[in-house]
């Protein structure tokens, strides 16, 4: 089932995702619906806040950048087939060299700014059987992981933005958070839920 994304502006983009076990009703539904969220908004990673659930869950499909002709070959293989659910994930280093990349979030729709991260991560996570993995990711699949993981902290990719640049975007922010905004997907907009 295809939820409507939470758009910017809503409290539950901004709080700290809590940790969720085994016995979380109707979990493996709950993925396969984000999956399917997901895919319907051409997206490659979705957080559980962005379907308004502050719960540390996320996942990551980075298989459509690999048709990116601008990338590597190395690149596009590394993000081909990456397919992961993470939950109750933690980052425990960060490392490298800060470079930039043009990202965009399903919440903050047609707005796109180059942000500035560390190339290489090491995650510790579960899985959907609760099984826990720690590895270390880099390049392009560690900055889709990054973004995603902001989420469950309850920061957004603008929140990462210069003084500069936030004013810039202001405008489209605020349109966002009204719903003055056209998406080919499911949303749901704060000035929406405070009506109800």
């Amino acid at each position: 089932m295809i939820l409507p994304i939470v758009a910017y502006g809503d409290a539950v983009l901004k709080k700290k995702a809590k940790d969720i076990d085994k016995d979380y009703p109707k979990l493996d539904e709950l993925i396969a619906n984000m999956y399917e969220t997901m895919y319907g908004a051409y997206g490659v990673g979705l957080a559980a806040p962005q379907i308004g659930l502050p719960i540390r869950l996320f996942l990551v499909d980075t298989d459509p950048f690999s048709e990116d002709e601008d990338l590597s070959e190395k690149e596009r293989a590394q993000l081909k087939g990456f397919k992961k659910t993470f939950i109750n994930a933690q980052i425990l280093e960060e490392n490298g060299d800060e470079w930039a990349f043009n990202e965009g979030c399903l919440s903050i729709p047609d707005v796109r700014e180059d942000v500035f991260r560390q190339p290489k991560i090491k995650i510790q996570y579960q899985d959907e059987n609760f099984e826990t993995h720690v590895e270390e990711y880099d390049g392009l699949v560690a900055r889709v992981i990054q973004h995603e993981y902001d989420h469950i902290e309850g920061i957004l990719f603008t929140d990462k933005l210069s003084s500069f640049k936030k004013r810039l975007i202001k405008g489209k922010l605020t349109n966002i958070s009204k719903g003055k905004i056209r998406v080919d997907y499911k949303m749901r907009f704060p000035a929406m839920s405070k009506k109800r």
